[in-house]
């Protein structure tokens, strides 16, 4: 699940997708297009939470899932979603303008990765220790995005201790984003700063005990965000799929909730509007 968004320089991919029916789909078709390495997000054995996310939603609206797989990268939405490949793109930030959102379903930040045994405990951007750590961070595009934690170390000229760990890595490896973390665990640096979900995740499954701890003061770094809400997405103007699953999104909240929570995901609260729905 990777996403771009320009004007806060940071890239956080988001893949996989729930299906309705198309032009030309089969009525009793959930048709998704997700990325086949990208876990925690979805693999080729659909294992990951997007994955289990698209059957609770087709089981709902008894369809049958199809995927199409095609490696998350720029214009992903252009050959995927908009060629009519599949119907839904199941993780995209919820103000993403390439398609139509749903409501959100969860809310995630990006955090610190570090060895449980080193007693770090970090969780703040301004803490003095980040001069002297070894930082890594994800670099995401073919240009080398900067996420929003390496621009707010950036603009402290905390600079020489960050090292740069592609999110596409080796795409012939299983779990590229992975390396990063395991990083921490082996000792490379002291410390990740990452996108919760894939932080999370990834930081469950190491042998070596890690503290993942989310970052609590990126409003100090205007206009970089470390909070994304995140939506499912279907094409402009299919409202009608849109408000279907914006009805199951709204009635299976615990449900989805526990899904993350499964996975390791970082959950921040979301806003509640004044009809009581979420924001």
């Amino acid at each position: 699940m990777r996403l771009r968004t320009d004007r806060a320089g940071v890239v956080l991919a988001v893949v996989i997708g729930l299906a309705t029916t198309a032009a030309g789909a089969a009525d009793d078709e959930f048709r998704v297009c997700a990325d086949p390495n990208n876990l925690p997000f979805s693999n080729g054995a659909e294992a990951g939470f997007e994955n289990k996310l698209a059957a609770m939603v087709a089981d709902n609206l008894g369809k049958q899932i199809s995927y199409t797989w095609w490696a998350q990268r720029r214009g992903f939405i252009r050959n995927t979603l908009k060629a009519g490949k599949c119907d839904v793109v199941m993780g995209v930030p919820s103000t993403y303008d390439l398609v139509e959102t749903t409501n959100p379903y969860y809310r995630s930040s990006y955090v610190f990765v570090t060895r449980r045994d080193q007693h770090l405990d970090l969780a703040s951007l301004i803490d003095p220790r980040l001069r002297q750590l070894t930082i890594g961070v994800h670099l995401i595009g073919d240009d080398g995005n900067n996420p929003p934690p390496a621009q707010a170390l950036g603009q402290q000229g905390i600079v020489d201790n960050v090292r740069g760990y592609s999110i596409y890595g080796d795409y012939r490896q299983a779990d590229p984003p992975a390396r990063l973390i395991e990083a921490v665990a082996n000792g490379e640096i002291d410390v990740a700063a990452a996108w919760g979900p894939l932080a999370g995740y990834f930081a469950s499954l190491s042998k070596v005990p890690l503290t993942v701890t989310r970052i609590r003061d990126g409003e100090r770094f205007p206009p970089q965000q470390f909070q994304f809400a995140i939506s499912m997405g279907v094409r402009k103007g299919d409202h009608a799929l849109r408000d279907q699953l914006n009805a199951f999104i709204d009635a299976h909240r615990s449900e989805i909730t526990s899904l993350l929570r499964s996975y390791g995901v970082p959950l921040v609260e979301l806003p509640v509007t004044a009809s009581g729905g979420h924001e």
